[in-house]
């Protein structure tokens, strides 16, 4: 068992730290994210399901602009183009699959 303030945070990209937790099959990802970063489009072979604790988070997920809020909830399918703005500091918990071996 782990406790989730003895993972440690890495800046992943600017502005967005990540604690990131990996299985064999899978990866889960909790952000905090400063206002006004942005992550480019971009699109990878793992499933991603997006969960905004705090804050807002603009994104465009296959060519669709979305305002995604607290409790919200996205799945983004394999391959899919993506890309997010932080239009507030925002919390996220992202979970993929496969593993994100590039996170490690």
């Amino acid at each position: 068992m782990q406790h989730l303030r003895d993972i440690p945070t890495q800046e992943i990209r600017p502005g967005f730290f990540g604690k990131l937790l990996h299985g064999d099959a899978s990866t889960l990802a909790v952000w905090d994210i400063r206002k006004g970063s942005r992550l480019p489009e971009h699109h990878h072979i793992h499933e991603q399901i997006t969960y905004v604790l705090e804050g807002e988070l603009e994104m465009v997920i296959g060519g669709e602009k979305m305002l995604l809020t607290a409790g919200c909830v996205h799945v983004i399918p394999s391959n899919t183009p993506h890309s997010a703005t932080a239009l507030t500091d925002v919390k996220v918990i992202d979970s993929f699959a496969p593993a994100r071996d590039d996170y490690r």
